[in-house]
């Protein structure tokens, strides 16, 4: 495709006709795999004469997407047809810094996007001029040039955090220290002159205050995994320049009548103070000298900073950094005074737990992002969880004068409350908030595991949470009683049934609250009661199960679904998941009401079909669908007729307008319900009906359809594959599609299994050499581990259904000696070295390699087949003694142990999961299988078998030896 040509189409992805975009997209996406594509896209990029501006930043956005689907060959998800060639490569690495450093900011963002990608698979062994190229930058006396190339490098350098130690990790921050350590901190430095030199030049002063807040989060990326000498060596260089900027003041860059973006001094403090977080957790010598005047320095900037939002940021990464320093004994001597700890709760923790304007605001008008902050924390943590957090630290050390501090300020607040309770209402919110800081010890996300023995907390709950929770006017101090539910669902752990049975119907009377926040917390706090746990002679049950929520079942669905059918608020992935939990915990319980609330739920589906908005609850919708199938059918398979009619209508429409975020969900559900119908029952006509349309190459190219339909396919064949011969080939064409990609060659191999397991032989026999074919097609294109499981296990899967004579004879029918070569190089290596994690997995290879073993005497004919034997027989001992086979069942979490929620990649419905299908249950026991097989052969061959066997347990683990014997003996056998 000429240039000329691709530039028009990009600028036809811009169409504000629908209809003339999707066009220009089609081509894109075919033009993606034609030879010298990226750089054709550049070429539009750089051409700044003559190109529309908005053109070029769409090319740079599609060169973006290029390099991240396309320049990682191994990349999991697969390369979407991108082929990138060698030359090609190197072109773009030659040019693409200095094309970077020439385009317009928002262009310059997508191209520096572009370096990070390509750097994290080439740098710096395939591309070491990089980093040179990017610090020799350092010197443009174009700022904007400047920042560009810092962004890029902070882009890189970001790789080296949150990542495990390796010695290539070491080896990479070397090599890159060597580079820029010295460029960086003399460029830091002649910042800081630039900036004293042009103090009252606002539009020059904010590209330089960012490129040092850049350079701060450069610095803690090569400082995050140990301190390098270089810094080491320069320490005071860097401190002095810390601690000038922590004193920065400048009425330039502040707008006194912003309240919601931070300033450039603002995002820079804070970036400088998460650095000296960094190095004071570290615990590193040479900084030790100068933390007592940063902790003084810190102090002193959150005594200044305002309550508005734009300080929100600074004032939590501050309290963090003397939350990081008082919980450490070794600092103990900094915060020991009373003085001290009091001025700290007074100045610090108060203030910031203290329900602001801006806090009131959100909880009316922005009640969503105010919830995820207060209840789960958000990317950004707010001042009152890290005012809490720096409590816990304070008690952690200091716990006796801690806890009576505050209790004094918990009992004058109470007390401000109590003496206008409509003024002071925030006296008591903070109260409570500060009562939750001191009293919690210990905390997990199942909640509290331990209590501050000095805290009376139910005497607390009775006299300040209780009668919150007890007032039925909804618009007194709607703030309060948030908070009071937030301390029941905090505290849920500390409270027994009975305490539980008391709370329920409150909390179910807060769910008509019309504040959002309220009646969310409300829901949030039931949801999370009945996920909690309680353990009973060494076993985990619910501390309020089916039993103790049956009375309360008729309130809370109405409150809970009342919500759900409000207009205005409607889609509250908080409230769903409420229900969601309701239905799993309610069990077989709910079948007299399921009709009612399954026509609710399908009401809901039908509304949110019109305009998906929120993912949350969008899973968690039909997760309740999943589980209220699951509760009612597995007690009553004929109950499929009941949900069959109410669910295929809706789910008919989605799957008609296409609704992509919801066709991965009905079709696990189908296949829910249809693993579920009676045995003898058939397709029935609906999923006769289906069921071409679901062989359609269009469903299947969609990568979140995937799974699920993989799923829904293999449901189909186990229920009625006599049915389904005739589209056998259709089947086995989907496989060959779904194989072709690592992304998903796992659920073509799950497909390929159902096959071999449930369609009659005769038909598989005649397809069986060109599924062969493909499969180790794939296997010499690339011998991933992960293939390696796939192609391994379905070979034992193979033989264990149609023997191991067949499976020898139609590999040695593609290559002579092919059979023992696989064996040989790739299936026994793989046993040994990765053997299977699962039970069923692991009895599918022991019951194929006991077959191959026993069943094939030709692998015995001559000595390389008797070393292959000897090899396979010690492998299937591995198995049969490893930990995973030992288990009595399947490993996996029941669902309630398990975090239900949406994954934008694929999101499995856990209440619709498949079941466990063991392919061999006419195999009880797969050891004593393998013993007396062993011992039948070894009659067949006296006196070979025991020296083929003794000659592979030979400097192998002596528990393999050990292990064998007590099969033997188990099985009552011996070999000869």
């Amino acid at each position: 495709m000429a240039t000329q040509q691709l530039q028009q189409i990009i600028s036809e992805t811009l169409s504000p006709y629908a209809e003339t975009r999707k066009t220009a997209e089609d081509h894109l996406k075919a033009a993606k795999s034609s030879p010298s594509h990226p750089l054709q896209v550049l070429e539009i990029v750089a051409k700044a004469d003559g190109n529309d501006a908005a053109v070029r930043q769409a090319a740079a956005v599609h060169f973006k997407n290029v390099v991240k689907k396309g320049w990682d060959v191994q990349r999991e998800e697969g390369n979407e047809g991108i082929v990138i060639n060698d030359q090609d490569r190197i072109t773009i690495k030659s040019h693409l810094v200095q094309l970077m450093c020439t385009t317009p900011p928002q262009i310059q963002v997508q191209l520096s996007e572009a370096i990070s990608l390509i750097a994290a698979v080439d740098y710096p062994k395939a591309w070491d001029n990089l980093l040179p190229e990017l610090v020799k930058q350092f010197q443009s006396p174009d700022q904007t040039v400047v920042n560009g190339v810092l962004k890029t490098a902070n882009g890189i350098f970001k790789s080296f955090r949150f990542v495990q130690r390796s010695d290539d990790l070491y080896g990479i921050i070397l090599y890159s220290l060597n580079i820029v350590q010295g460029p960086l901190l003399a460029l830091f430095k002649s910042t800081g002159q630039k900036v004293d030199a042009v103090a009252n030049n606002t539009a020059q002063l904010k590209p330089l205050m960012q490129s040092l807040r850049l350079m701060c989060r450069i610095f803690y990326s090569l400082n995050y995994q140990d301190l390098p000498e270089f810094f080491e060596d320069h320490m005071t260089d860097w401190m002095s320049e810390f601690a000038k900027y922590l004193t920065y003041q400048n009425p330039a860059l502040v707008d006194t009548d912003e309240e919601l973006e931070p300033s450039p001094i603002d995002t820079l403090q804070a970036a400088i103070i998460e650095n000296l977080a960094l190095y004071a957790d570290k615990d590193e010598e040479p900084f030790m000298e100068y933390l007592p005047n940063f902790t003084r320095l810190v102090w002193n900037l959150l005594m200044t900073i305002s309550a508005f939002p734009k300080h929100d940021s600074l004032a939590t990464t501050s309290i963090r950094f003397l939350s990081s320093l008082v919980q450490k004994r070794m600092h103990h001597h900094l915060f020991q005074e009373e003085a001290t700890l009091r001025e700290i709760v007074l100045k610090i923790v108060i203030p910031n737990l203290l329900f602001r304007e801006s806090d009131e605001e959100r909880f009316e008008d922005d009640p969503r992002e105010f919830i995820v902050t207060e209840v789960e924390g958000s990317d950004s943590e707010s001042r009152r969880r890290c005012s809490q957090d720096l409590l816990r630290a304070m008690c952690r050390q200091f716990e006796t004068q801690t806890t009576t501090i505050c209790s004094e300020h918990v009992a004058s607040m109470l007390l401000e409350f109590t003496n206008n309770p409509n003024g002071k209402w925030a006296s008591k919110d903070a109260a409570i908030h500060l009562m939750m800081g001191i009293a919690i010890r210990r905390e997990s996300s199942l909640g509290v595991s331990e209590l501050n023995d000095a805290v009376n907390l139910m005497d607390f709950f009775q006299s300040q949470i209780l009668p919150e929770l007890q007032d039925p006017n909804h618009s007194n101090r709607p703030v309060v009683k948030a908070t009071a539910i937030k301390f029941v669902s905090v505290f849920r752990q500390q409270f027994t049934r009975e305490h539980l049975t008391q709370i329920m119907p409150m909390l179910i009377a807060q769910l008509g609250s019309p504040a959002v926040v309220v009646h969310t917390f409300a829901a949030y706090a039931i949801e999370r009661i009945l996920y909690t746990k309680e353990t009973i002679n060494g076993k985990k049950h619910p501390k309020f199960g089916a039993a103790d929520l049956q009375p309360f079942l008729e309130p809370l669905f109405n409150g809970l679904f009342a919500i759900v059918d409000n207009v205005e608020h409607n889609e509250n992935d908080y409230v769903m998941k409420c229900i969601m939990r309701s239905l799993a915990t309610q069990g077989e319980g709910i079948i007299p009401v399921t009709q009612i609330v399954l026509t609710k739920l399908t009401a809901a589906l039908g509304r949110v079909a019109k305009n998906p908005r929120n993912p949350q609850f969008n899973h968690f919708l039909f997760e309740s669908i999943a589980v209220l199938v699951q509760s009612v059918c597995s007690v009553d398979r004929n109950a499929t007729a009941l949900f069959e009619p109410l669910l295929f209508e809706p789910f008919n429409i989605v799957l008609q307008m296409d609704i992509a975020e919801f066709t991965p969900y009905v079709f696990q559900i189908l296949a829910q319900l249809l693993e579920y119908r009676p045995t003898g029952s058939g397709l029935g006509t609906a999923y006769q009906a289906l069921f071409s349309p679901l062989l359609t190459p269009g469903l299947w190219d969609k990568r979140g359809n995937v799974p699920a339909l993989s799923r829904l396919m293999q449901a189909y064949i186990r229920k009625a594959a006599p049915e389904l011969v005739g589209q056998l080939n259709q089947i086995l064409g989907v496989f060959q599609k779904l194989l072709s990609s690592r992304a998903t060659e796992a659920n073509a191999f799950d497909l390929l299994s159902s096959a071999i397991l449930h369609f009659p032989q005769e038909e598989m026999e005649t397809r069986i050499a060109t599924i062969f074919q493909l499969v180790l097609t794939r296997l010499q294109a690339g011998k991933t581990p992960k293939y390696v499981r796939l192609c391994t296990h379905f070979f034992a899967l193979f033989i264990g259904k149609y023997s191991a004579n067949v499976f020898m004879d139609r590999m040695n029918a593609i290559q002579n000696g092919l059979s023992l070569n696989l064996l040989e190089h790739v299936w026994i290596p793989r046993v040994t070295t990765d053997p299977p994690v699962q039970r069923t997995e692991a009895k599918v290879q022991v019951v194929g390699l006991t077959k191959l073993l026993c069943e094939y005497p030709t692998l015995l004919n001559d000595a390389h087949g008797q070393a292959i034997w000897s090899k396979a027989v010690v492998a299937t001992i591995t198995i049969l003694t490893s930990s995973s086979f030992k288990a009595t069942e399947e490993t996996g979490l029941d669902e309630e142990e398990i975090e239900i929620g949406y994954d934008a990649q694929f999101s499995q419905l856990k209440f619709a999961r498949k079941a466990a299908e063991d392919p061999f249950p006419e195999v009880a026991d797969p050891t004593l299988g393998f013993a007396q097989a062993l011992h039948q052969v070894s009659s067949a061959h006296p006196g070979r078998i025991l020296p083929l066997i003794q000659q592979g347990l030979n400097g192998a683990d002596p528990k393999l030896s050990v292990g064998l014997e007590s099969m033997l003996q188990a099985a009552n056998v011996q070999l000869s």
